[in-house]
């Protein structure tokens, strides 16, 4: 028996370890196939994506629309002026109405509760481009990373240390991702920026949570992300106050104590803020090959939850 299918990609913590290493090593083929023959089989030929938006984005856009055509199918995007999800049209009714006309749905969103309503009414797989819980896509886009950086050698044992906000919906997702791999997790931030404690629990990863930066001694990885998200300008001025330590700059790189210690940032960065730009373009920043795999990634989930193309 092969690793079981999967039917939507909302959350990691629905997914075996077994599943998400099969779209690890998915992703590497179709990484490989296109750089050793500058495309890929045109395994979605005929099949469509809708792209339902309420927030803007670069990568999650362009990787999932240029996925879908390196695999011979097409996107349609969709922005919130078009559906006005929730608001102008029902989410069940959106989810019923797209499922006669494509074969999957990517939703990039506010309200985690919309794509589970997506996927409860959807009868095509639906994809968390992501919400304010959970960034799933991101997740798996780093650990991917991470494991080709590392000469595809072991991931399990390693230590990611997350530095600043650490309740937001990336560290959910990484915390999560790890679990499946067996990396440990060192979150860093101040007190009211720390994680779900649920989150924690059902991860089943090993996550020791601190405000003391010291942690971040003998780290393999330093991973942040922006202070302030979209949807929370208002608390702009409290949240670069509380955070204004956990900046990840040249001090904190050598406070790792590891000469070969990755700098890793989902994008967009606020330069200057949760992050500098001697860290953010110097020799341990892999932040622009992160942010390239997020195609390879989004491919492996198209491939797969479109195209049927199974985990190994």
């Amino acid at each position: 028996m092969g690793t079981p299918s999967l039917q939507h990609f909302i959350e990691i913590e629905d997914l075996t370890g077994e599943q998400f290493w099969g779209l690890l090593g998915l992703a590497r083929r179709l990484k490989e196939e296109w750089l050793r023959t500058g495309h890929n089989e045109p395994i979605l030929a005929g099949k469509n994506l809708a792209m339902v938006f309420q927030k803007p984005s670069l990568r999650t856009r362009v990787s999932f629309e240029m996925g879908m055509r390196h695999l011979g199918g097409h996107a349609a995007y969709l922005s919130p002026q078009e559906i006005g999800l929730g608001q102008r049209e029902s989410v069940p009714d959106v989810a019923r109405v797209l499922s006669g006309y494509v074969e999957g749905l990517m939703a990039r969103v506010f309200d985690h509760a919309h794509l589970v309503a997506l996927a409860r009414w959807a009868t095509v797989p639906v994809i968390n481009g992501l919400s304010d819980y959970s960034h799933p896509c991101q997740a798996l886009a780093d650990l991917f990373t991470l494991w080709e950086h590392w000469s595809w050698g072991e991931l399990a044992g390693r230590v990611l240390a997350y530095v600043g906000d650490g309740s937001n919906n990336v560290a959910t997702s990484l915390i999560m991702a790890a679990g499946k791999v067996g990396m440990r997790v060192v979150v860093i931030s101040p007190p009211n920026y720390t994680p779900d404690p649920a989150v924690v629990t059902r991860s089943g990863a090993e996550v020791t949570i601190t405000a003391d930066l010291n942690a971040v001694r003998g780290a393999d990885v330093l991973y942040t992300d922006v202070w302030v998200s979209m949807g929370q300008e208002a608390e702009r001025q409290r949240r670069l106050a509380a955070l204004a330590p956990y900046q990840v700059n040249p001090t904190l790189v050598e406070r790792t104590g590891n000469p070969d210690v990755v700098v890793m940032h989902c994008l967009p960065a606020h330069r200057g803020e949760e992050i500098t730009d001697e860290v953010m373009d110097g020799p341990h920043s892999i932040v622009f090959p992160q942010a390239h795999n997020r195609l390879h990634a989004q491919k492996a989930l198209l491939a797969h939850l479109l195209g049927n193309v199974p985990l190994e």
